[in-house]
């Protein structure tokens, strides 16, 4: 199975459960804090692991000097 972006920003936000309980349960403002910070790291790892425009397609230089020396 391939980790795909949207699955791990999913599963990332599995992480908002406890921190919501947290903030239910002990300190409002804490929990406040812990939900902001598990979605910013969610974003986070949306966006590192999607693909980005004009990205690397897996060719190093030296694999295209190679090809161009050939």
């Amino acid at each position: 199975m391939e980790l795909t972006p949207r699955l791990a920003g999913t599963v990332a936000l599995l992480a908002l459960l406890p921190a919501i309980v947290f903030g239910v349960t002990n300190n409002l403002l804490a929990g406040v804090v812990t939900a902001i910070n598990v979605l910013l790291i969610s974003l986070i790892i949306y966006l590192l692991m999607s693909p980005t425009e004009g990205g690397h397609d897996h060719e190093t230089e030296h694999d295209v000097e190679q090809e161009q020396a050939v």
